[in-house]
């Protein structure tokens, strides 16, 4: 390990000094000197020197108004190196006695693991071939890395992969070396912020983008290491047609409280995904048809294509005409709507039944090498992306479906849906589900509200189903919820089914989940229209904001334990749609920790999951990362199935309700009912600048108001950016002290030991913690708060120093992550980076606010970058 972290530290300096020859290049060797000395100031300050902190504080002050933007840009740079460098480490060249990353022994070891527990190679090759796992990439405000940058960082770390080379000549190291000055000058002379807010449809290209550089070679590749695990472990091969794992997309379909994103931009969107879609496997194909040269084919390829010396060749050009026709449609429908004609693929069928002939009869005439070469690659591509690249699925608030039937009721003289009680709805609606007849005449002309949301649903009814995924109902709470969008959906003309979801969000609505998915069931003739599972999606963002993440995550729990009874009572299958953040407070941590977490039977060879924003890029954005991230979904996922976690005992859920209560009120108690709290968030954190930048095509805020208008995104981004971090950690301070003052101690450490949730939760907060730093946040109060809010700064200072001190008492630790130096290490590596930069935003949002009395522009670019920055340091943050 030491010799593979060595190599590590190798890459960062080569980076670094390269970067700083970039500087010299351009603005001269004061420039790189006065750099130099801020990074030597934030390290030795950082190892208690009053000194370094003197020098530090000089330098920065003594910086010209030109400089500060030249200086956030220098510090933004070297994280985003530091990120590459890292993020490449996970994949790099080992030797043979190095031992292989956790990442890609995690399966055969689970698989020799599930052997051992009793199940047979033909139930573990089933269970495999039919796991069912969806991540959902969407959009996020907090990634603000221009795709142009994300193209040239990965070329950095092809270039990094090229110099691992023991054997490499004098003449290729001074290639690479050359090489890597080239694309970090590209990148120092690129703007790395956007100047204007991304559009719905640039946020699917990005999306899009990561599919097509990254995940477009990941996939095979990983299918491949899972089959080859398979047949040693099982003697058996993955079948060609399963898809264990799958993607969707919201970015362009999710319009909950954004108006940007219409029924015009999801159309462009889906055709998008289906122009880039045909581009690729149009690549595949040409390569095929490259590659297939032989002669021997079977009677079936024979009888498709005649007598012809290069049947593969012959059959698969049919195919390539076809794609090209897809590719040029969906280009002149982006311009002009055409309708397809009957050269368009349609189906995904028509994709595969050629690559499928080929492959059959390849292996047929005794050319299975052939067949299991890019052929093979190329069927699982089509069997997962298809034609439509990733399921796009739509979301919308429920109060805008109640708003539009509410204005048709009235419009038809039936009286006013808004006001009618949960009955008087079901009654209507399950009448006009039932009626042959459409529910509008004609004639009728909505507001345009209730014509965007039928405009919405008529885009779904005319959609090819493979193109799309589910229609997600946020602020769902009742049945007529999830009726009311079938209704709607029938109006448009659906006549297929299609997954209605209600998410479930706030506290409240957690703690009636299983409730209100029980009534659901109830009503007559809703089961026999169910289009596969009933699939419902659990919040964690918004729940998190509204009771803190004690209580949230505990909500969470006891929702899937009573979605799990209602649907095994009702005979139904359940899908759980995980709507996690990239933060602790939204959710987020290590996806294989918090699989494994989950309550029994909630994961039953199904999950759903939203990766978000910055998290799509560190977790997908390289192949050999990506493949990694895709082993540790399946493995996290198959072990949930079939090795549950225990059932807490009566003693353990006694205890975390206890732990819940204490902590949604100590939360509550200064979130929501200080009088000083939001003024003083609002002056201690960027929160307001933060909806004035150029970060995500979404509002930052659902309607005007206080915090609880705020989304969870920028809610969780503005603590971040001071390093408070209060969100992820605000009432576990008051829970466990309370625990341990009622002599709880000793069971709390038992729940740690045995229980996967609870020790889960322990491991992200102290995570979070680590990343967390008082003394940041002090400098924010210091220049930006008003006096008479400055004890509230340090009352919540010390409610972290509380946490801290709680959980070192839990874990017996002498330091957080004491037991894991690798990440502390990881973490606090970047503080020499991270310092400058949070006292250039700090000095950079008090110029900006007074420029703002005044009237002037402010410091917005230099402000964004030192946002990117700070950003890229945390690597979650949002």
């Amino acid at each position: 390990m030491a010799e593979i972290d060595a190599r590590l530290r190798e890459d960062v300096h080569l980076l670094g000094e390269l970067l700083g020859d970039t500087f010299r290049a351009e603005r001269g060797a004061e420039f790189l000197a006065k750099i130099e000395r801020i990074r030597q100031g934030a390290k030795t300050a950082r190892r208690g020197s009053a000194e370094g902190a003197r020098q530090l504080a000089q330098t920065l002050d003594a910086l010209a108004e030109d400089e500060l933007l030249p200086v956030a840009r220098a510090f933004n740079q070297f994280l985003n190196l530091a990120n590459i460098a890292e993020q490449y480490h996970r994949i790099r060249r080992r030797r043979a006695d190095e031992p292989l990353p956790f990442e890609e022994r995690l399966l055969g070891e689970l698989l020799e693991r599930l052997q051992a527990a009793g199940h047979s190679r033909q139930d573990l090759a089933r269970q495999i071939a039919g796991l069912d796992i969806e991540l959902v990439l969407t959009a996020h405000p907090t990634e603000v890395t221009r795709r142009t940058l994300i193209q040239k960082y990965d070329a950095i770390a092809a270039c990094l992969a090229a110099r691992d080379h023991a054997d490499l000549s004098l003449r290729e190291q001074v290639r690479v070396r050359r090489e890597l000055c080239r694309l970090l000058a590209e990148v120092w002379h690129t703007e790395e912020i956007r100047r204007s807010k991304p559009t719905p449809v640039d946020e699917a290209k990005w999306g899009f983008a990561v599919i097509e550089h990254s995940l477009w070679r990941a996939l095979p590749d990983f299918l491949r290491g899972v089959d080859e695990l398979l047949h040693g472990c099982c003697g058996t091969r993955l079948p060609l047609a399963a898809t264990p794992v799958r993607f969707a997309s919201w970015m362009g379909g999710d319009r909950d409280g954004n108006p940007n994103v219409t029924a015009a931009v999801t159309v462009e969107v889906l055709l998008q995904a289906r122009r880039l879609a045909a581009e690729l496997h149009l690549r595949d194909v040409e390569r095929l048809i490259t590659d297939l040269s032989m002669h021997q084919a079977s009677p079936a390829l024979r009888e498709r294509v005649g007598e012809t010396p290069e049947p593969y060749r012959a059959l698969l050009r049919e195919l390539r005409t076809r794609l090209f026709a897809t590719r040029d449609w969906a280009a002149a429908a982006l311009l002009d709507g055409r309708a397809p004609d009957a050269r368009v693929l349609q189906d995904n069928g028509e994709l595969l039944e050629p690559l499928l002939l080929c492959y059959d009869s390849l292996t047929a005439c005794g050319m299975g090498s052939i067949a299991d070469g890019p052929l093979l690659d190329s069927l699982r591509r089509a069997h997962t992306f298809g034609l439509f690249l990733a399921r796009l699925d739509i979301r919308q608030d429920a109060g805008r479906h109640v708003a539009a039937l509410d204005e048709i009721t009235a419009y038809l003289g039936l009286g006013r849906y808004a006001e009618w009680d949960e009955g008087q709805r079901l009654v209507f609606l399950q009448r006009e589900l039932a009626s042959p007849r459409p529910l509008l005449p004609l004639h009728c002309r909505p507001s345009a509200d209730t014509a965007e949301v039928l405009a919405t649903c008529r885009v779904v009814a005319q959609a090819p189903a493979a193109a799309l995924g589910s229609y997600v109902i946020s602020m769902a709470g009742a049945p007529s919820d999830v009726l009311a969008v079938q209704l709607l959906l029938k109006e448009a003309g659906l006549q297929r089914p299609l997954r209605v979801v209600p998410l479930f969000e706030t506290l409240e609505d957690l703690e009636h989940a299983g409730a209100a998915i029980d009534r659901l069931l109830a009503v007559p003739g809703y089961r026999e229209g169910l289009a596969g599972p009933q699939e419902v999606m659990i919040g964690y963002s918004d729940s998190a904001k509204d009771a803190g993440t004690v209580a949230a995550a505990w909500a969470q729990y006891r929702a899937q334990e009573a979605l799990v009874a209602v649907c095994a009572r009702h005979g139904v299958e359940l899908l759980l749609f995980h709507g996690r953040g990239g933060t602790v407070g939204r959710g987020g941590g290590p996806a294989h920790a918090a699989i494994l977490s989950q309550p029994p039977g909630s994961v039953a060879g199904r999950f759903r999951v939203t990766e978000q924003g910055e998290v799509i890029r560190f977790k997908f954005g390289l192949p050999g990362v990506a493949e990694q991230n895709l082993n540790l979904y399946l493995a996290a996922v198959l072990e949930a199935t079939l090795l549950p976690p225990p059932t807490p005992t009566a003693e353990w859920r006694a205890l975390m309700e206890r732990l819940a209560a204490d902590g949604v009120a100590a939360y509550r108690a200064v979130v929501r009912e200080h009088p000083q709290f939001v003024e003083y968030f609002r002056q201690a954190t960027p929160e307001l600048e933060l909806g004035r930048l150029p970060l995500g095509s979404r509002p930052a805020r659902r309607r005007s108001g206080g915090v609880e208008s705020l989304r969870a995104i920028p809610w969780i981004f503005a603590w971040t950016q001071t390093r408070l971090m209060l969100p992820a950690w605000l009432g576990w301070e008051a829970a466990l002290e309370r625990a341990v003052a009622r002599g709880e101690a000793e069971l709390l450490r038992e729940m740690r030991a045995h229980w996967p949730f609870f020790r889960t939760r322990i491991d992200m907060l102290e995570m979070v913690l680590v990343k967390a730093d008082a003394d940041i946040a002090r400098l924010y109060d210091e220049r930006l708060v008003e006096e008479n809010l400055r004890g509230l700064g340090q009352h919540l200072r010390d409610l972290l120093s509380q946490a801290v001190r709680m959980v070192l008492g839990l874990t017996g630790q002498a330091q957080l992550l004491g037991n894991d130096p690798v990440l502390r290490e990881s973490i606090s590596v970047r503080d020499p980076y991270l310092d400058p930069l949070h006292l250039l935003q700090v000095e950079l949002l008090a110029r900006s606010r007074k420029l703002a009395e005044h009237g002037e522009s402010p410091l917005e670019q230099a402000l964004l970058v030192s946002v990117a920055g700070i950003a890229a340091g945390l690597r979650n943050t949002g």
